[in-house]
Parts: structure tokens; C-alpha cells; sequence
């Protein structure tokens, strides 16, 4: 049955592969069932039903991802769009959370109509191969990014960012540091010997350790310093939770909403989703090496429908965009090649609506080795570019979209600028014939947002 339905020696992988991949993809994205409560918590939604309806939601957009699409990508509720929601659209405007769903749910409606056409398909093969190239590495830098932060290796100081000081409360954010360490080094030896799953037993040794160290006092738990015990609990989810945001999206009074602000959000989330999809698909696939010979995705517009009919699911469950998520790189470096890989993930997500607990007891520092090593396998894609003298028309615009997605801490800023780049040194050095005409409205488009948004 699953090589009928995901085409399994065609893609050359197997079940055992595929599942051991949807496993990572879940274990590396677990967090988001976590830090999306707390969140969106701010604008005043219930915890607990935030969980079920990100879980939930999840769940039918990655479902949608593997049997329309056929492809190993998963989908949750994005980073960055969820604060955006939270802390500018409720916290910052005004708007009631109530409004800001709704917001979320014209944006996913507009986006299934865009993926019905092919617009949203043309904008991803119009961009140039070595833009795509440098937008895979560049999400390489990004998620590696995430997981130095998320460890507490990176920390925040006089020069922006650095290197934590681990004496410094050894106990709590020193050791979890250290343990990141450790596993970040269990993984790469695991990938080097080629074992299979390496990405995710490193995930678990990490995890393993640092309940050691909780056993013997290594690791003293510090809600304050956000590093809580280790062990995972038994304890049940409350269902009934799920009443206080399903549907809360069409409760909402006009009479409190200005049309022209109203239209200001949706185009917002509307923008930031469309290119944080089109990058992860970008970076992600060209990875997986799943491009054709002229740079495009086979099947992009059933991946792009599943991102949409996500989104607009989530809204009415109750939580913010949902969105490709770059941590699919996980899954697609332990070998996930078809939609398998991302049923596996889908239904983890869905199971853990069950014993939420116990998934969001994985802790940061355990998932972190994962996302640095994908983002070395990611960054190997920088061989790909052709740094010589008659190309860098392509090339330095992929080299800003590569340095922007890290230091701006986005996957669409890192796409605005490289296609701005991109089309203003064309034209600059006589080259203007090659920049395909929808690259021109991008950048126009672009240039646009960041005078008006």
C-alpha cells in the first residue's frame, strides 16, 4: 500500500527510512508545541487549547502535504508569525485575538485560491537557480542559528551576540549547554560512521544525558532560567479546552475593526507566509536534490495548496499561520524522500494531542545538535555557486540572501533582499534581459513593502 501511495523504490528509500525520517522531522519540531502556547498566550488565548488546535492543525496540513503532494515537508505554526499575531496584531494595534484569527483565516482562503492558480507557482521557478541555491544555504545558517540559541550556546551581549559563559549558572543553562555540546558531537560521529537515524539518536542520547545529569544533581531544573526537570509526565490533556478557541475566528464584531487595517494584517501575513513557504520549499528541496534540471519543484502546487488549506484550518481551530517548516530539512538529511516521511510527522502530531507532556519534556538543548547539523548539511549547498568574475550578478545576490536570513532572523527578508539585489545589479550591469518579468514585479513589490509595511 505505501509504495503505491508514495512511490517508495521510485524515490529509492523504504518504510523503515521514511518513518525513522518523520520521526526526526517531529522530534526537531516538538517544540513548537511548547513555545506556541506561550505565545500566543500573550494576546490572551487559553494554553491548553492553543496546544490542541496547533497540534491539530498540524496534523491536517502535514496530512495534506503527503497525500497530495508527496513530499517529506511538514507544517505547524510558524515562528515569527504566531509573535507577530501576538505581540503587533493584539498587544500592539488592539485587535482582539478573535480579530487577528480571522485575519489568519482571509489569508488562508486567499492563499488556496493562489495555489489553485499558478500564481504562486510561477513566483517560485521565476526565481533564478543560484538565488535558490543561496536561499538552501542560507536556511543552512538560519537553523543552525536557531539551535545555538535555543541550546543557550549563543546568548545575547555587548557584541549582540555571544558565547555563553558557562560558569555562570553551571547547573541550569552551563550544563544544558554543555550537554548541547555533547550531543552535537554524538551526532556528527553517528552521520560521519553514516548510521542510520543518527540525527535522531542523537536527539534522544542528548535527552538521555541531561536525565542523567537531573539524577545525579549535574542539572538542577530553574523555571526562572526557563530550564524545567527533564523527566516527561504521564499526565492527561484536557480536551474541553479546545471549545475556548475553535470557531472564535467568525465571532467577530465589525463595528471594532478599521476596513483598511483590517486588510493591512491579512496582506501582512499574507506577504511574510507566502515567501517563508517559498524559501523552506526552496532550501529544503534543493537539498534533498529534489529540483529538475531548471530549478523547479515538481509538485509545487499541491505543497503549496496543503500550506494553504494548514492555514486556514488553523484559524478556525484557534491558532496562528501555518506554515512549512525549514526543521523538514531534519527529516530530509536522515533520508525522507516522499510524503511518508511527512505522515509519520503528521500523525506524532496528532498522537501528541495525548501526551503532550511528554513531547514538549524534550528539551531545547537535546533538539538543538539536530538543527546545527542539518544546517552544515544545508550549508554544503554553497559548493553549488560559481563564484567567478562572470557570473556575480547571481552570485552576490545569493551571497546576501545567505548572510541576511541569519543576521535579519528570516527566511522572507533573506528572499526580499536577494531578489532586489538580484534584479537592481542585473540592470546595473547591462544584464536586465535575463531577470525574467515577475521577478521585476517582486522586487517592485518588495521595495514597496518595506517603504509602506
Amino acid at each position: 500500500m505505501f509504495e503505491k501511495v508514495f512511490k517508495l523504490s521510485q524515490h529509492q528509500t523504504n518504510v523503515k527510512t521514511e518513518v525513522m525520517a518523520g520521526i526526526t522531522t517531529f522530534m526537531t519540531m516538538a517544540y513548537i508545541l511548547a513555545v506556541n502556547p506561550s505565545i500566543l498566550s500573550a494576546a490572551g488565548m487559553d494554553p491548553t487549547a492553543v496546544l490542541l488546535a496547533t497540534a491539530l492543525a498540524s496534523f491536517i496540513g502535514t496530512a495534506a502535504m503527503a497525500l497530495m503532494a508527496n513530499l517529506p515537508f511538514a507544517l505547524s505554526a510558524g515562528m515569527g508569525l504566531n509573535a507577530y499575531l501576538a505581540y503587533t496584531v493584539v498587544l500592539g494595534m488592539g485587535y482582539s485575538w478573535q480579530v487577528a484569527l480571522l485575519a489568519v483565516f482571509v489569508e488562508g482562503i486567499i492563499f488556496i485560491v493562489l495555489s489553485l492558480t499558478n500564481v504562486r507557482e510561477a513566483i517560485f521557478n521565476a526565481i533564478p537557480l543560484p538565488l535558490k541555491r543561496g536561499v538552501s544555504v542560507g536556511i543552512g545558517l538560519f537553523i543552525a542559528f536557531i539551535g545555538l540559541q535555543n541550546s543557550g550556546l549563543c546568548v545575547g551581549g555587548a557584541t549582540l551576540v555571544e558565547l555563553v559563559d558557562f560558569r555562570q549558572n553551571f547547573n541550569s543553562t552551563g550544563i544544558s549547554a554543555l550537554l548541547c555540546l555533547v550531543g552535537l558531537f554524538i551526532t556528527a560521529a553517528l552521520y560521519i560512521k553514516k548510521v542510520k537515524g543518527s540525527i535522531l539518536i542523537g536527539i534522544l542520547a542528548t535527552w538521555i544525558l541531561g536525565m542523567l545529569c537531573q539524577l545525579v544533581g549535574l542539572y538542577v531544573p530553574n523555571p526562572e532560567l526557563k530550564c524545567y526537570s527533564l523527566y516527561p509526565t504521564m499526565a492527561m490533556t484536557d480536551f474541553s479546552k479546545l471549545g475556548a478557541t475553535f470557531g472564535q475566528c467568525f465571532k467577530v464584531s465589525f463595528a471594532d475593526v478599521s476596513p483598511l487595517n483590517f486588510i493591512i494584517v491579512v496582506f501582512s501575513f499574507l506577504f511574510v507566509d507566502i515567501f517563508d513557504t517559498l524559501g523552506t520549499l526552496i532550501g529544503v528541496s534543493t537539498k534533498a536534490k529534489m529540483l529538475d534540471e531548471n530549478g523547479r519543484l515538481p509538485g509545487i502546487k499541491p505543497a503549496l495548496l496543503a500550506d494553504a488549506i494548514g492555514t486556514t484550518a488553523g484559524a478556525v481551530l484557534g491558532t496562528s499561520t501555518v506554515t512549512t517548516f525549514v526543521e523538514s530539512a531534519s527529516g530530509v538529511a536522515a533520508g525522507g524522500r516522499t510524503g511518508l516521511t511527512a505522515l509519520v510527522t503528521g500523525l506524532l502530531f496528532l498522537v501528541s494531542m495525548l501526551f503532550a507532556p511528554i513531547f514538549t519534556a524534550i528539551p531545547s538543548f537535546a533538539t538543538a545538535p539536530a538543527l546545527i547539523m542539518v544546517g552544515f548539511l544545508m550549508f554544503s549547498g554553497i559548493s553549488e555557486l560559481k563564484f567567478k568574475e562572470d557570473n556575480l550578478t547571481d552570485t552576490i545576490p545569493a551571497y546576501l540572501a545567505i548572510i541576511a536570513m541569519p543576521l535579519f532572523y528570516s527566511i522572507s527578508e533573506g528572499i526580499s533582499i536577494g531578489i532586489i539585489s538580484y534584479v537592481v545589479l542585473n540592470l546595473v550591469a547591462g544584464k536586465g534581459k535575463k531577470v525574467t518579468p515577475l521577478m521585476y514585479v517582486l522586487a517592485v513589490l518588495f521595495i514597496l513593502k518595506y517603504i509602506f509595511l
